[in-house]
């Protein structure tokens, strides 16, 4: 089948326009998985996850379940969580700390980095039975980390994370330069589920435009609570990271734990801001330390991999198991050193605007899906308009949709392609 769903990007004309089709096709929603999921970079999880060896947790990326793995040596490994005897599930938990991983069916055990340890009747298999290959948990076919940022691969060849993640890399870097003892997950994963394709929810986390619309009821909030909000306007650029990454970076008037005060937080806070400020300034030096201080960063990694680091920090990935369906998961992050009283305005920044129960999540979910309802109208010849600030000269606004635009240029770009 040809790929039929062409973007427009006539720069001539500043018009950039994108199929509905995208959003609701099934044929296309497989290509996606072969063309990109099954071939780039996923996040898989934070190093602080599992903080000791045997340490683990299990999840789904990609369709697939995987156990993630910490062995006594302190290695980590990425394992197909699935027994290589009849397939069945090997560990049922969801997290926990153990060094080996008995299959409920038959009782093969496997170590933490998938080798065949013990099973039971062994006197009736073959001699080196438990060494053959073929009788051991497979691994993902490639696991590499930034930082303490892992991701999986399921391709087996292909160009490596540092590459892949091209300017994205510093990004993250930058987020774990929040802490010189390191960064950690706070509590465990929100999980929720949205019906509404995949990149509705990739637009709409480096969308700067709709914030004044579609969460005008938490900016009105942020008014009308003494103190909440600081003197920096909400102002900023978008930034093409390359390979379909992209960020904006902004100033804005809400509090940020990492070295922004606002008055809310009294001047307990403030003496504890100044601290935290100036340890920045000494470990990175000033322009680093006021960027990193200041500026709030929402960026998407190509293809479903967000970093929010605003009022607080959010990771969060994306899965679509559908056209129209994506089950997400998000974690909250915070360095490891962060004193009680920072850390309980980090959460509550985070609940009060991030979580599922937020003032964001749920507005952003009921747009998205507003949007895939409205797709009902039929496909044919319709298209979404994506095209803001091509026209404008200079360095893009935190509004424009710059970001967006190289997203779905990389998207269009892999479809093709994989066409051949």
């Amino acid at each position: 089948m040809g790929f039929e769903t062409r973007i427009i990007n006539d720069v001539d004309k500043s018009q950039f326009l994108v199929p509905r089709r995208a959003f609701t096709d099934p044929a296309i929603f497989e290509k996606e998985y072969q063309a990109i999921f099954n071939r780039c970079w996923l996040y898989l999880g934070h190093a602080s996850e599992l903080p000791e060896p045997g340490n683990f947790v299990t999840r789904t990326v990609a369709r697939r379940p995987i156990l993630f793995t910490r062995d006594r040596s302190g290695e980590f490994h990425a394992l197909f969580n699935a027994c290589p005897h009849r397939g069945a599930m090997v560990c049922r938990e969801r997290h926990g700390k153990s060094p080996a991983f008995m299959c409920m069916y038959h009782g093969w055990t496997f170590g933490a980095d998938g080798h065949l340890m013990t099973l039971p009747g062994a006197s009736g298999y073959a001699k080196g039975f438990k060494q053959d290959p073929q009788k051991q948990m497979t691994h993902v076919p490639r696991l590499a980390r930034r930082g303490d940022f892992f991701f999986i691969s399921f391709a087996q060849d292909g160009e490596d994370l540092d590459t892949y993640l091209a300017d994205a890399g510093d990004y993250i870097d930058l987020v774990s330069q929040h802490s010189a003892s390191g960064m950690t997950v706070v509590g465990g994963t929100q999980e929720y589920a949205i019906r509404g394709n995949w990149k509705l929810l990739a637009e709409n986390s480096f969308d700067g435009y709709h914030a004044a619309c579609t969460h005008s009821t938490y900016l009105e909030y942020l008014k009308n609570a003494n103190g909440a909000l600081g003197a920096t306007p909400l102002e900023g650029t978008g930034i093409d990271l390359k390979k379909g990454h992209a960020v904006i970076e902004y100033g804005a008037p809400w509090g940020r734990p990492i070295a922004s005060w606002v008055p809310l937080w009294g001047e307990e806070g403030k003496v504890e801001i100044d601290r935290i400020y100036g340890e920045l300034v000494a470990r990175l030096g000033e322009a680093r330390a006021e960027r990193l201080a200041r500026k709030n960063r929402n960026m998407v990694i190509f293809p479903n991999l967000v970093i929010n680091d605003i009022m607080a920090i959010t990771v969060r990935t994306f899965f679509p198991t559908a056209a129209n369906y994506m089950e997400v998961n998000a974690w909250a992050l915070a360095p490891k050193e962060e004193s009680e009283w920072l850390r309980k305005y980090r959460l509550f920044n985070f609940t009060e605007f991030l979580g599922p129960g937020g003032f964001a999540t749920p507005d952003d979910v009921e747009a998205i899906e507003k949007c895939q309802i409205g797709y009902a109208v039929g496909d044919t010849g319709l298209y979404n308009d994506i095209s803001k600030g091509m026209a404008r000269d200079g360095a893009p606004s935190y509004d424009d949709e710059m970001q967006m635009r190289a997203f779905w240029i990389e998207w269009e770009r892999r479809l093709t392609e994989y066409e051949g």
